[in-house]
């Protein structure tokens, strides 16, 4: 069934056999490698990235046992994404940029509830708290990064 992903290969090795998705909040994307002449404010929906079996045990181990993000180690090309189309060069007008307040929002808040009921309950899926731990760190380091920019 085509859940509306296309699965591509492993965002730290290349190996195209994945196992595991992290899906991400669009500023996230500035955290991957390589990810420069990507205009995050044009993602329309969430960042997926792709982890092959022995990668995804590397993962799990650094964000669950270490407590460090592994997002900068991946490689953005082989991240999932849409742009919004540009009819800006097309029809001459300019467009605002799309809001991803409401996008963030509700994957910090889901994020929030993971990670606590992974404390009271152990039916929580390993792979969601991950995901949760990873995205919410992104989360903290871009406002870090926009209060640091905005001090300037």
């Amino acid at each position: 069934m085509y859940t509306g992903k296309r699965n591509k290969p492993c965002c730290l090795c290349g190996n195209p056999d994945t196992e595991s998705r992290l899906d991400l909040p669009p500023r996230a994307v500035q955290q991957l490698d390589n990810s420069g002449p990507i205009a995050w404010q044009d993602i329309v929906g969430e960042v997926s990235i792709y982890f092959c079996e022995s990668d995804w045990e590397t993962v799990v181990d650094l964000v669950l046992d270490t407590g460090m993000s592994p997002l900068g180690r991946c490689n953005a090309a082989r991240a999932d994404l849409d742009l919004r189309e540009d009819f800006e060069a097309l029809l001459n007008d300019v467009r605002d940029e799309p809001d991803q307040t409401p996008k963030e929002r509700e994957m910090r808040e889901e994020s929030r509830r993971v990670i606590e009921e992974y404390e009271d309950d152990d039916h929580v899926e390993v792979r969601d708290l991950v995901e949760a731990r990873v995205i919410t760190w992104a989360l903290e380091d871009l406002e870090t990064d926009d209060a640091v920019a905005a001090d300037d």
